[in-house]
């Protein structure tokens, strides 16, 4: 097939956008790296290793694929129920899926505070029974939960939206149980989109500051997570060692995507 020769403006507007996304996303991410890495791996290492550092960065971890697990079950859940079922005030619920991506999310760690902390009651009521949540890593949990819940439901609504349920029927028809359909026919369609909205709702995750804050109490060795140790750190004039822990959740973040960019064209290459 000849190749159609572009025209001058399309040139321009293509290196227009591509400079764009160089100066606003590439070259940041090329300086943290730099920077990060410029006094030598001996030195990486021992940022790394630190143990404020490194347990900074084991508790992010384990907060968002806490995260993750139950986001998946409950965003999945969530887009069943606003797709398949009719009910009074669908609506509201549906707007109020986006609700965490308008609200700051320093305001979404206060609203936490409001209702689950010490001097609230329900904070009274499970503190009393050893079941704290603010200032201890359930109220982590909570926040990135809070600020990622869209993600799933976002990314599955489409799918099934889209889904042809003939299959669904004609397995109804034949005595198939509600689940096994659902395991043997729902489930394989739905899994790479569900497998996008946590991916990103990880992502979102590594790097969420201004509602964890709130909640965490910034306890090291306890509940200080990644970002707020980079935080901290800018503070108190430990630069390299922020940036080696801002490179390795940068690393990861960007791997995830550059994953998932790849799971998804291998459907286009084999169409």
């Amino acid at each position: 097939m000849a190749r159609v020769k572009a025209s001058p403006s399309s040139l321009l507007l293509r290196g227009a956008t591509l400079s764009y996304l160089g100066v606003m996303v590439a070259l940041p991410l090329v300086a943290l790296t730099y920077e990060s890495a410029l006094p030598g791996p001996k030195a990486f290492i021992e940022k790394l290793t630190d143990p404020f550092a490194w347990h900074a960065l084991k508790l992010t971890f384990l907060t968002a694929f806490s995260m993750v697990a139950i986001n998946a079950i409950t965003g999945t859940a969530t887009a069943w129920v606003l797709v398949r079922y009719e009910f009074p005030g669908k609506g509201i619920m549906n707007a109020l899926v986006d609700l965490p991506f308008a609200v700051p999310t320093v305001v979404t760690g206060l609203m936490l505070v409001a209702l689950y902390g010490p001097s609230s009651t329900l904070g009274a009521i499970l503190g009393r029974n050893g079941l704290a949540v603010i200032y201890q890593t359930p109220g982590i949990v909570l926040a990135l939960l809070f600020v990622s819940y869209p993600f799933v439901v976002r990314s599955v609504m489409p799918v099934l939206q889209e889904m042809d349920r003939a299959e669904e029927e004609a397995a109804m028809t034949l005595g198939a149980t509600p689940w096994t359909i659902f395991r043997r026919i729902t489930f394989p369609t739905l899994w790479p989109a569900i497998l996008t909205g946590t991916a990103m709702a990880f992502s979102r995750a590594l790097g969420e500051f201004g509602s964890v804050v709130m909640v965490a109490g910034n306890r090291p060795l306890e509940t200080k997570t990644g970002p707020m140790y980079v935080f901290g750190e800018i503070e108190s004039g430990n630069r390299h060692g922020a940036m080696v822990v801002s490179a390795v959740l940068l690393a990861v973040s960007l791997a995830i995507l550059v994953g998932l960019n790849l799971l998804q064209r291998r459907p286009e290459k084999r169409s």
